[in-house]
């Protein structure tokens, strides 16, 4: 069975910091890329950071610089470390496989505001 487990969002002041977690299915992890999503108030979804196992990384522009995603693959679980954050990155993160199953977790809301 195909599970997703987002967590590590919350209410963060513009420039700061938070570490998203994802927990995924180990079928999944060991045959997916995997890729942080993330869907703001009124606008599609859109893939924010992708991580090829042992390969390499793809950032959208907006988290370029700003963003880290990495995975621990003995633990089936994929980490994005969003610093610097500003209002616009405001959403609600999902993580899934690149390109996405279309399976979803229940997501974690960040919400930039001061």
């Amino acid at each position: 069975q195909v599970q997703l487990v987002e967590s590590g969002g919350g209410l963060v002041q513009p420039g700061g910091s938070l570490r998203l977690s994802c927990a995924a299915s180990g079928s999944i992890f060991s045959s997916y890329a995997m890729g942080w999503y993330r869907q703001a108030p009124g606008k599609q979804r859109e893939l924010v950071a992708a991580s090829i196992s042992g390969g390499p990384t793809h950032y959208a522009d907006s988290a370029k610089g700003r963003f880290t995603i990495s995975r621990d693959n003995a633990k089936n679980t994929v980490y994005l470390q969003m610093n610097s954050l500003k209002p616009e990155d405001t959403a609600v993160y999902y993580c899934n496989a690149v390109p996405n199953l279309r399976v979803w977790g229940q997501g974690t809301l960040v919400t930039v505001s001061s």
